[in-house]
């Protein structure tokens, strides 16, 4: 994959952003007000989470990436656009005044989690309404899209935004939350993880069934493909042309959190290039194994993806 042909694409990404933080420290001591531990907190960090981590990992490969959201006028908002320019990252932000912006607070200690403490409410109607219409205007303009649904109400208006990119004939890539999957119909991709997928078709007890309940509702949904992501089992992508498994690469696996977010950028990001769908999967498997293998949310690069 030549760098030059990435670097002529745009991927606009739309949903639901947040800023991670973490504090890490040492944790030698149980309180003596609960039976919990006492973590000394000895360093902060703040990185971009959810759909500003899908951007981002959309950047770290060289492609030009495009953020549409909404955030709260608070801190962690204004953190959170400092973070996007700092990275290279076009942004339409929506600024919603009775907003918080989505914090997920992660507090790690001897290189474990501890606690994650959320911070979140829903965006107004009437922004929503102002980023669907930036999204209209904008669609034509991008290689790619991709909906990145965490469930806090960014995407409200995600059926008329999937109408919108085929009527333009634009992959649009949706990562997955909540049991109704109705809405999603008409995507290229979905890329459920297999918790997510069980939620909304049961649970299976071989892979026989799996497969027939992964492609009765891709052909319900008429979708052009399901990924399913398997952790440890790798990913199975479901078109109507069959399956295909790829195997989950070998190496230690260090943190998932954020892997979902790298998997569907650089599927996303393949597509837009040209690659079918069954190249992209390789490709986005690759970058899978390598992001599980950092600490908290992370990206991967272009030279750690091709070796170049």
């Amino acid at each position: 994959m030549h760098q030059e042909l990435l670097a002529s694409k745009h991927i606009l990404v739309v949903g639901d952003s947040m800023l991670d933080r973490y504090w890490f420290g040492d944790a030698h001591r149980i309180s003596p007000e609960a039976p919990v531990p006492i973590v000394r907190i000895q360093r902060c960090d703040e990185r971009l989470g959810g759909a500003a981590n899908v951007a981002l990992n959309i950047r770290s490969l060289g492609i030009r990436a495009s953020l549409m959201t909404v955030i709260g006028n608070d801190e962690p908002g204004h953190i959170l656009a400092d973070l996007l320019e700092k990275a290279g990252i076009g942004t339409m932000l929506h600024v919603d005044a009775s907003l918080s912006t989505t914090v997920k607070l992660r507090i790690v200690a001897r290189q474990q989690q501890m606690l994650r403490a959320d911070f979140e409410n829903h965006p107004n109607n009437e922004v929503l309404a102002a980023l669907l219409g930036d999204y209209e205007t904008t669609i034509a303009s991008v290689d790619a899209v991709i909906l990145s649904d965490y469930g806090k109400g960014g995407l409200d208006h995600i059926k008329q935004m999937i109408s919108e990119a085929r009527r333009h004939r634009k992959p649009v890539l949706i990562d997955p939350k909540g049991d109704d999957y109705e809405r999603y119909r008409g995507a290229t991709v979905i890329t459920p993880n297999r918790a997510e997928l069980a939620l909304v078709v049961g649970n299976w007890k071989n892979e026989e069934e799996l497969r027939i309940k992964a492609q009765n509702l891709r052909a319900h949904l008429e979708l052009d493909a399901l990924l399913l992501t398997r952790s440890e089992e790798g990913m199975t992508l479901y078109t109507a042309d069959g399956e295909l498994t790829v195997p989950a690469q070998a190496r230690e696996v260090f943190d998932v959190s954020g892997a979902g977010d790298t998997v569907i950028a650089v599927m996303a990001s393949m597509l837009a290039a040209g690659l079918s769908i069954q190249q992209a999967v390789h490709i986005a498997n690759r970058a899978g194994g390598i992001v599980v293998g950092k600490l908290g949310t992370a990206s991967v690069s272009y030279a750690e993806l091709f070796g170049e």
